[in-house]
């Protein structure tokens, strides 16, 4: 079975998490802080908080920025849940923006009109959530300047785009955004086995991330009279947290995997290009990447006819070949239908999820798995007599 995405992993991810099992640290040691400034300093950023999951650094991303009953976050219904859940962890209301039918990210245009809208009625966000959909940037310097204007913070769900560039820097640097998350499940560009990251370049947004993520505690000797004239301990709970921390032994992995970053890219790079050329004269519609984008790579997504996408999906199935679906919009999940949401509500992401497929791509995809992929498209197309655009 060809899979949709899979974790690389060399010999060198392996000995660096002996290495790392064999040390004085399992959990919060110097590998951590090592990882946090190392990747701070690849994407551009002042600060690295590492947690346990994107999910978490979505959740303490929010927490940090005040977000709480009463607040509205604004996020697209084409990414997954987590993206939508973390408003509501902070007892936040949600809601969404439709997306651009080009590049499946968050539509600028739309998000404007619905500030415009929302303004009216005093009913805007306090936070918004652009979700770097398979890998490439939204457009975040409109966003950035919308945000100036209507007073919203915003969070860059960049899960999916680690590696990434918009306007020829690095994703993650946050110069149009408050903080940006990355993910490092094994389907990701770099993983730590499970793991996130949130980078900031906002020193108080960054400490309070840091006291989030373990429960709310800090050192706090010199800064507070101790609680006893005997205390010895030096941190204090001043707040309430949670343990989203992540280990040395994930932090060495992602270390190992971020030397690797440049390869990854390549790989990635030269599967979607061999894909592109195979494709052209196919009866489907190719990934689109902004001119202000490079993008990650992390997903390969075709449309085709909406009558045809589950007949593929299946056909691709029976050949060993596990393509995938991204994504149900939040939207019409059962849970967020009982919040009020209906279909109809996002057109846009409504026929993305109709028409899109997700084919294999990461770095261990061979040649000849990925020949098996372009000519099991090519004969299922002659067999439905749609040969060519």
């Amino acid at each position: 079975m060809i899979p949709y995405a899979k974790q690389s992993l060399s010999k060198n991810d392996i000995k660096s998490v002996i290495k790392a099992l064999k040390s004085d640290y399992l959990t919060q040691g110097p590998l951590v802080d090592s990882f946090e400034e190392t990747l701070a300093a690849y994407c551009g950023a002042q600060f690295g908080v590492a947690v346990n999951s994107a999910t978490s650094a979505l959740h303490i991303a929010c927490m940090a920025l005040d977000l709480g009953p009463g607040d509205w976050l604004w996020t697209s219904p084409n990414s997954f849940v987590a993206s939508a859940n973390c408003a509501i962890y902070c007892g936040a209301k949600i809601d969404f923006v439709d997306i651009d039918p080009k590049s499946c990210n968050m539509s600028a245009e739309k998000l404007e009109e619905k500030l415009i809208l929302s303004e009216k009625i005093g009913n805007l966000p306090k936070v918004v959530i652009p979700v770097h959909f398979a890998g490439q940037s939204c457009e975040m310097q409109k966003i950035h300047r919308l945000s100036v204007k209507y007073g919203f913070k915003i969070i860059e769900d960049a899960s999916h785009a680690f590696g990434g560039k918009y306007q020829n820097l690095t994703i993650g640097n946050c110069l149009y955004s408050d903080i940006t998350v990355f993910s490092f499940h094994p389907v990701k560009i770099i993983t730590t086995g499970e793991g996130g990251m949130a980078t900031t370049n906002n020193p108080d947004l960054a400490e309070k991330m840091l006291s989030l993520r373990s429960h709310g505690i800090k050192t706090v000797k010199n800064k507070i009279e101790l609680l006893h004239p005997y205390e010895i301990w030096n941190y204090h709970q001043l707040e309430l947290g949670f343990n989203y921390r992540l280990t040395d032994i994930q932090a060495a992995l992602g270390l190992s995997q971020l030397k690797k970053i440049n390869y990854f890219m390549k790989k990635r790079s030269q599967i979607v290009r061999r894909y592109n050329l195979n494709f052209a004269e196919l009866p489907i519609e190719l990934p689109w990447t902004h001119p202000d984008s490079t993008s990650s790579n992390h997903l390969y997504v075709i449309h085709l006819d909406k009558n045809l996408q589950k007949k593929l999906y299946l056909y691709l199935h029976r050949n060993n070949i596990k393509a995938n679906l991204h994504y149900i919009p939040i939207h019409l999940h059962p849970f967020f239908r009982q919040i009020g949401f209906k279909p109809g509500d996002f057109p846009e992401a409504e026929k993305h999820f109709r028409t899109a497929i997700s084919l294999p791509i990461y770095a261990k995809l061979t040649y000849g798995q990925q020949k098996k992929v372009i000519k099991s498209l090519k004969v299922f197309f002659e067999k439905n007599n749609l040969k060519y655009h």
